[in-house]
């Protein structure tokens, strides 16, 4: 239970289990949970700008719960009000991108993801903020504008799924959702002291989330706490006939679940890779010196707590080299392809190209730039020295996945442990610096990676440690990630979002 001094149920800080002890004590009801969130987002989103909408329908589907729940709970994820991205479709609310250039777009039916939350027993509460289509790693949006840090409200949450991570921070829902392409629901979570995880290609269905690159999209958990994202990915996983790459992840979700693997002796014998290339500044010029040393501080702290708790750390341990990952890259080939083909399957599209977006001059300037800038559009797959070249690039994913597959089978690691960013949060307006986010590891193989609070800065800044693994890995990183979670108890509320508790 989680009760408040005055015997009431709190809500700040309330977990997945904290709610469902709530209702079956009959101390709380779905309808009353919706509403103090509803409330708390009134108060507190003017300082993150962190909630696009809520959901017109929340209460209604809350009180729909309440009755139900004489029979038992729905599912397991019974009365959760939930955050998502809004880049998952919903058919009953507008699904944007974070662009006013699909404010209105209603699509036909839930993405895969959401039908399986809702089929849960999940609340969608509200949609949140995200960078505009996903393309960048600050959080600005043409419909939403800026989302601020909730730790410090002059700086960046990261992105692309800042919204939602600034919001689950502030205690403004449960638990949420984001997706990566890379880094999206890794540094979001580390700068606001959270966990995130993206799973394994293909644990996790895509469709019905605006895309931007077919073989690297994910949608992945957000949550405070370790034990709610475990349950979070038990509910989003499933195999989607929509999403052939889901066939793979078939078999490999325990028949426990993921809850069942929350080890708090879970690092007692672990062995676990420092990848050193990963610490420190990536880029001179990208930040200043000072910064990444902040970070790499909380890091050693954090490994010699693992040391501390039974694990082994082999350091340094030698992994692709940045320049080979970089050479995977297919974004470039892909997003245009995929927005198209997602665009073309709306009721009634108010584009059908992203050129056509770009060209409305409703794009949020920086994004817009950023997309000019990246060499997204103007590639023609049909073009024979094009197509060569996007080939190339999936073959090397097939390389690095097969060579760090085997690194780490050779060194017999649990996992490799890593900064999601090696400089904290940037002040507004700077741009959170994408090269000291060393996403592509994950990305580029399609491995599993869960981020967790490692800690702060000495001027309060979150930093977060991310353990990646092998394919399917993701009930041993669970077990990593809560062992080091109870060891070390870095998770707090930030300030300012004390009331309405």
């Amino acid at each position: 239970m989680n009760p408040t001094a005055d015997g009431g149920f709190a809500l700040r800080e309330a977990t997945i289990a904290d709610v469902h002890a709530a209702f079956e004590a009959g101390e709380l009801t779905a309808r009353e949970l919706v509403d103090r969130y509803l409330r708390r987002i009134e108060a507190h989103d003017d300082a993150l700008n962190a909630i696009l909408r809520v959901n017109p329908n929340a209460r209604e589907r809350a009180a729909e719960l309440d009755e139900a729940f004489a029979d038992g709970p729905v599912g397991p994820l019974h009365g959760v009000p939930v955050v998502l991205k809004d880049n998952h479709d919903t058919a009953d609310m507008p699904t944007t991108a974070g662009s006013t250039t699909l404010a209105e777009s209603v699509p036909e039916r839930d993405a895969f993801v959401v039908r399986q939350l809702r089929a849960a027993g999940a609340v969608v509460i509200a949609k949140a903020n995200l960078q505009e289509f996903s393309f960048g790693v600050d959080t600005i949006s043409s419909l939403g504008g800026e989302t601020k840090n909730a730790y410090d409200r002059g700086r960046r949450p990261s992105g692309s799924s800042g919204g939602t991570a600034a919001a689950i921070a502030a205690n403004l829902g449960l638990v949420g959702t984001g997706s990566d392409t890379c880094s999206s629901v890794r540094s979001p979570p580390a700068f606001n002291c959270l966990v995130g995880v993206r799973p394994t290609r293909g644990l996790v269905s895509r469709s019905g989330i605006v895309p931007l690159s077919e073989s690297q999209d994910t949608a992945g958990p957000i949550a405070r706490t370790v034990a709610d994202a475990a349950r979070l990915l038990e509910a989003m996983a499933g195999h989607d006939p929509d999403d052939p790459v889901t066939a793979a992840g078939v078999g490999h979700v325990p028949a426990d679940g993921y809850a069942a693997h929350l080890d708090p002796d879970g690092l007692e014998g672990a062995r676990i890779g420092v990848p050193r290339e990963l610490y420190g500044l990536q880029e001179p010029t990208s930040a200043p010196a000072s910064a990444a040393r902040a970070v790499t501080a909380v890091l050693e702290d954090a490994l010699e707590a693992m040391e501390a708790a039974g694990a082994t750390l082999v350091d340094p341990v030698e992994i692709p080299d940045r320049d080979r990952l970089a050479s995977a890259r297919t974004l470039g080939y892909e997003f245009g392809r995929d927005l198209a083909a997602y665009l073309a399957e709306l009721p009634d599209p108010p584009y059908r190209t992203l050129e056509a977006i770009l060209d409305s001059g409703q794009v949020a300037p920086a994004v817009h730039d950023r997309l000019v800038d990246g060499d997204v559009t103007g590639l023609d797959l049909e073009d024979p020295a094009v197509e060569r070249a996007y080939l190339r690039r999936l073959r090397r994913r097939r390389e690095l996945a097969t060579e760090l597959r085997s690194s780490l089978v050779a060194a017999e690691l649990d996992a490799l442990v890593y900064p999601p960013s090696t400089v904290p949060p940037v002040e507004i307006p700077e741009n959170q610096p994408f090269v000291e986010l060393p996403c592509e590891l994950a990305a580029h193989t399609g491995f599993p990676a869960v981020v967790v609070p490692a800690g702060f800065t000495e001027d309060g800044l979150p930093v977060g440690l991310e353990l990646l693994g092998r394919e399917f890995a993701e009930p041993r990183l669970f077990e990593l990630a809560y062992a080091f979670e109870r060891e070390t108890g870095h998770r707090r509320p930030p300030d300012g979002f004390e009331s309405p508790a």
